[in-house]
C-alpha cells in the first residue's frame, strides 16, 4: 500500500481535537500494523483518546506521530475536507500535511522494511493529543514508561531538506486582576479598572517584544540565522529573525468588567508566550509579576527552548539520508513553535522533527499534501531504518 493511500485513508477517519477521540484512527494503525507483523498494544484514556506504541519498545529508534487533528468545517473547502481525495497528484483533506502523511509515510516505511525480509528497528509511538496538551498521548506514555530513550523521528511537516532539530519554549499564563469598584462617571478620577491593569500589562509586553536575546552559542546562533532565512522564504516572511530571537506574545483570551457604567473589579487574561534562547523564564515571569501587582498570575504549562545537538548521531544519520533521497545539500533549522519534541527532549530522547508537507496549509483551508512529498519522506524514513537495524 502506498504512502498516499494510507495518508488518505487515515484522512477519511474523523479524529478532531476537539473533541479528542481517536479510536478508529488507532484502529486501523493497529490493523495495519498486525498485518505487517508489527506487535503493538493500545493505551486507553477516557473520551476515546487512544494511543499506539510497541508491545516491547528496545530502544533504538522511535518513529512517532500524532493522529488527532484540528478542527475543519467543509465550506470554502475544494474537497471535503475529510474526503481524503487524491487529485493533481496530491491527498487533501484536514490532517493531510499536519500530520497524517508523515504518519503514512512512516507506517509505508516500515511495511516496506519487514516485507524487504529485515527486522524492524524502530520502536513506534502514535498518539491522540499533540493539538493540545499532550496530557493524554506522550505524556501519559512517558509517565507509564512506555518508551526507552533513544534517538527520535517525529513526523511533523519539515521543509524537505531542512529537518528542524530545536525549538523556542512556551510559557501560558492565567492573569486574574483586580480593581476597585466604582461608578463609571468617575473614572478614571476615582477607581482602579481591572481591564486597564490587564491593558497596562499588555502594554508592557509590546515593550519587551521589542528586546533582542542572544542564545550565548555561536553555533546556535548560525543555525538561528539559516532558519530565519529558510523559513522566511517557506513563509514569504521579513522578520523570520525577530520572530525566533524575541518573545513572541498572543493574549489569546479576556474577559472582564461587570457592567458598563462599573469601574471593573476583574479582568482574566491568558496569555501564550514562545521563549527564544538566552531568556531565563524564572526572570521573564518575576518581572511580569512585577509589572501586574494587582494580579493572580499563574503559570499553565511552561516548557525552556530545547535543542537536540547538530553534530548528534541521529542528526548527522538523517541529513546523509536526505541528500541521499534529494541529491540536494541539506541544512538543521529550529523553529518558533511547539511540539511533542519539548516533552521527549526533557526525558532524555534526542528528537528531531522531519517529515512531509505543504506547511503554507497546516491548519488551513484545503490542507494538502503531495504525494511526491510522501514517497520521499518514506524513502528517507526506510534509509534510517537501515542505518538503526544492525545496532
Amino acid at each position: 500500500m502506498t504512502p498516499a493511500r494510507i495518508c488518505a485513508d487515515l484522512v477519511r477517519i474523523r479524529s478532531e481535537n476537539p473533541p479528542g477521540d481517536t479510536t478508529d484512527v488507532i484502529e486501523y494503525i493497529r490493523d495495519f500494523t498486525d498485518s505487517c507483523g508489527i506487535r503493538t498494544k493500545v493505551i486507553r484514556s477516557r473520551g476515546g483518546r487512544h494511543n499506539l506504541v510497541s508491545a516491547n519498545a528496545r530502544g533504538r529508534i522511535l518513529f512517532c506521530g500524532h493522529v488527532d487533528v484540528v478542527p475543519a468545517l467543509p465550506r470554502s473547502w475544494r474537497h471535503d475536507p475529510f474526503s481524503g481525495t487524491i487529485e493533481d497528484g496530491k491527498v487533501w483533506g484536514r490532517g493531510s500535511t499536519d500530520m497524517k502523511g508523515g504518519c503514512a509515510s512512516m507506517l509505508s516505511a516500515c511495511k516496506e522494511c519487514i516485507e524487504s525480509g529485515r527486522e524492524l528497528p524502530a520502536d513506534i509511538a502514535f498518539v491522540c493529543d499533540e493539538e493540545t496538551s499532550g496530557t493524554f498521548g506522550i505524556r501519559t506514555l512517558l509517565a507509564k514508561h512506555l518508551l526507552v530513550p533513544c534517538d527520535t523521528i517525529i513526523a511533523e511537516p519539515t521543509p524537505e531538506l531542512s529537518p528542524n532539530v530545536g525549538q523556542k519554549g512556551l510559557m501560558r499564563l492565567c492573569c486574574i486582576f483586580h480593581g476597585t469598584p466604582g461608578h463609571g462617571s468617575l473614572y478614571p478620577a476615582r477607581g482602579v479598572s481591572a481591564v486597564m491593569e490587564a491593558f497596562s500589562l499588555l502594554e508592557f509586553m509590546k515593550v519587551l517584544h521589542t528586546r533582542e536575546y542572544d542564545p550565548g552559542d555561536p553555533a546556535l546562533a548560525r543555525i538561528i540565522s539559516d532558519s530565519s532565512e529558510i523559513l522566511g522564504e517557506l513563509f514569504a516572511m521579513d522578520d523570520t529573525k525577530d520572530v525566533l530571537t524575541h518573545v513572541m506574545f498572543n493574549p489569546g483570551t479576556i474577559e472582564g468588567g461587570e457592567k458598563a457604567n462599573i469601574v471593573a473589579e476583574q479582568c482574566s487574561l491568558e496569555l501564550d508566550l514562545r521563549i527564544p534562547w538566552g531568556c531565563s523564564l524564572p526572570d521573564l515571569i518575576d518581572e511580569i509579576r512585577g509589572q501586574a501587582k494587582k494580579a493572580d498570575i499563574s503559570v499553565t504549562n511552561m516548557s525552556e527552548p530545547s535543542i537536540t545537538s547538530p553534530g548528534s548521531l541521529l542528526v548527522t544519520r538523517l541529513l546523509e539520508e536526505i541528500v541521499s533521497v534529494h541529491q540536494r545539500a541539506a541544512r538543521p533549522i529550529v523553529q518558533w513553535a511547539a511540539s511533542d519534541a519539548r516533552y521527549l527532549r526533557r526525558e532524555g530522547f534526542p528528537v528531531v522533527e522531519y517529515g512531509p508537507g505543504e506547511i503554507q496549509t497546516l491548519h488551513a483551508v484545503d490542507e494538502h499534501v503531495t504525494i511526491r512529498s510522501l514517497e520521499n519522506a518514506a524513502r528517507v524514513y526506510a534509509g534510517m531504518l537501515g542505518r538503526y537495524a544492525g545496532e
